[in-house]
């Protein structure tokens, strides 16, 4: 059992990749500044401060319900991914490390929830 929301696995993966995705969203043109850029970003943020905001609801209606809003979250940034991919924002080793982080951020949140 975990004490404070820092020590959950599943959150420790998403902030992982909320890095990643500040760190590679600095080399997106200018004019997405306010565009793709913001929208990932906050999709990204969005994935570690649901899980946290979800840990200390007390019902577990309650919690499920921040826990599938990170799940959204999550399946959002696929999709940037793929779309930064797809028009040249990223090369294929960039993808892969955004689509790498994504994937084990999202095992540890499925498995948080079945825990």
């Amino acid at each position: 059992m975990t004490h404070k929301f820092e020590d959950i696995i599943a959150r420790q993966k998403a902030h992982a990749f909320v890095i990643l995705v500040y760190q590679t969203t600095r080399i997106f043109p200018d004019y997405e500044k306010f565009g793709l850029s913001s929208q990932f970003q906050r999709a990204a943020v969005s994935i570690a401060a649901n899980i946290a905001e979800g840990y200390k609801k007390i019902s577990k209606a309650d919690k499920l319900r921040f826990l599938n809003m990170a799940q959204g979250s999550l399946e959002e940034c696929r999709y940037y991914c793929i779309l930064s991919r797809d028009i040249g924002y990223i090369d294929i080793q960039t993808y892969e490390a955004l689509n790498n982080a994504v994937y084990q951020a999202s095992s540890f949140l499925n498995g948080y929830i079945k825990g």
